[in-house]
């Protein structure tokens, strides 16, 4: 049985585990407030909220209920449009009434969501990260910059704060009723020993977060039988172990945001980051899902295949390791059974000598799927090239590792003629097609220069800006 609390009312339900939030909401509790869009977690018309417990602390996190299923609501507060609602407008829909930032309203109730999810955010507040709270947000007819003055008056609301507890604030200055004050207690008391998340495990899908297989299996997913990963315990996690990073399959691209271990060996994360899908996806998405979804173009698996990552399966007593660039053996296919489970994610952090970079081009600069995407990682021993791995999407049937220009660059110097003959390797080991993100020349040309950005961003003090002209 799984339970869990919607707004203010325990649910206990037995309902089809793989049943998505959205249709559950809308369907069983006629909570209608939350919109069905997309379908594919791109317009954010579904925008829920998660509280979860988290070091004994109620931290609350964006979600598009369209692709997130009931089992992994199981121990946690869901809050839709209307739990946040006041006997009067609260303060983000005041906010969002005074600047006119509405027109037909389909899309209101997400904006809404997502930006009173900034507001119970404990970072510190600021108007980008107001913006950035409803960047998965859509809206088709009223125009962004009265949903951005809407943001700018609750940012100067939140600035405030001062240290003080966030739920408080929020209730104290109109943001989230008073009840919210109370969920923390309730969730400690509610019994979540029995999960019902694991139904005929041995004969069942796995499922993480939901953000491929809900898009691409929708009709036919919810009554599968599946083995739910995402909240599993043993598969969470960033640790270090000497100079190797470990983390769990089930970690999420926003534990990868926040994770001290790779904010300290990755200066450039948060930029890198920006350029992988939306808020309410990064804190749903599965490191191990994006690896096993298999796309040419996942992101995620370019950023590790440039890091030489290796991958821990096991199956029952069985465990073995495989190099991620082994990992995919055809378009779709990969070197795993049916029963084995991806468990971890090992890699070695890149050291003081290293260099690392990820570029990404799509037709929109965010929140799109890339035409091509690559990364590279250089160990320098003083300006020579000692180790290097160098990855590419969008440019074949499967995330390409690219061996013959890693091993090129090792024992190499920096110089334009270098990356010009690089370039000329990698344009022997790419196999693009032309598709609906590009033609195939188009792709060629994309990986050039992309390549010669790699170079440009990590040797700024080499005359390399020539490159980009060539």
């Amino acid at each position: 049985m799984l339970q869990f609390i919607l707004n203010q009312s325990e649910i206990k339900t037995t309902l089809s585990p793989g049943l998505t939030m959205l249709d559950f909401i809308r369907y069983h509790k006629n909570l209608t407030g939350t919109k069905i869009g997309c379908r594919e977690g791109d317009c954010g018309a579904c925008t829920i909220l998660i509280g979860e417990l988290k070091n004994n602390k109620l931290v609350y996190s964006s979600a598009t209920s369209c692709l997130m299923p009931i089992a992994n609501a199981h121990g946690k507060h869901i809050v839709t449009i209307e739990g946040i609602n006041l006997d009067d407008l609260n303060a983000v829909q005041q906010a969002f009434a005074e600047q006119g930032a509405t027109q037909c309203g389909f899309c209101t109730p997400g904006f809404i969501v997502s930006l009173t999810g900034f507001c119970m955010n404990e970072k510190e507040p600021s108007y980008s990260k107001a913006i950035d709270a409803m960047n998965g947000n859509i809206c088709r007819c009223t125009g962004y910059k009265s949903i951005e003055k809407a943001a700018a008056i609750i940012n100067e609301k939140m600035q405030q704060r001062n240290g003080s507890d966030i739920l408080k604030f929020a209730v104290d200055n109109k943001m989230i009723p008073a009840w919210f004050l109370e969920i923390k207690d309730r969730l400690l008391k509610m019994d979540f020993s029995t999960n019902g998340q694991a139904t005929n495990a041995g004969h069942a899908k796995y499922l993480g977060g939901g953000t491929d297989l809900y898009v691409q299996q929708h009709d036919t997913i919810v009554d599968e039988k599946l083995h739910f990963l995402y909240d599993n315990k043993s598969l969470k996690g960033i640790t270090r172990e000497g100079n190797k990073c470990i983390m769990g399959a089930s970690v999420t691209v926003t534990d990868i945001a926040e994770s001290t271990i790779f904010n300290d060996h990755f200066p450039g994360l948060q930029e890198y980051i920006k350029l992988v899908s939306s808020t309410q996806i990064r804190n749903m998405a599965t490191v191990a899902g994006n690896f096993t979804n298999a796309s040419p173009i996942g992101d995620l698996t370019i950023f590790f295949l440039a890091l030489n990552a290796m991958l821990e399966l096991s199956e029952g007593n069985s465990v073995r390791q495989i190099p991620l660039n082994k990992f995919y053996k055809g378009y779709k296919s990969l070197d795993k059974s049916p029963g084995e489970l991806i468990g971890k994610i090992i890699f070695e952090l890149p050291g003081e000598h290293d260099l690392f970079n990820f570029e990404k081009v799509c037709k929109r600069t965010y929140l799109d799927i890339a035409s091509v995407n690559t990364a590279i990682h250089v160990r320098m021993n003083g300006e020579e090239i000692i180790a290097a791995g160098l990855s590419a999407g969008g440019v074949g049937p499967i995330p390409a590792y690219l061996f013959k220009c890693s091993e090129f660059l090792v024992g190499k110097r920096i110089s334009a003629k270098l990356v010009a003959e690089l370039i000329e390797i990698a344009q022997s080991e790419i196999k693009p097609i032309s598709d609906a993100r590009g033609t195939e020349s188009y792709k060629r040309l994309l990986l050039s220069q992309l390549i010669k950005a790699h170079f440009i961003k990590l040797f700024p003090a080499l005359p390399l800006e020539q490159l980009m002209l060539a």
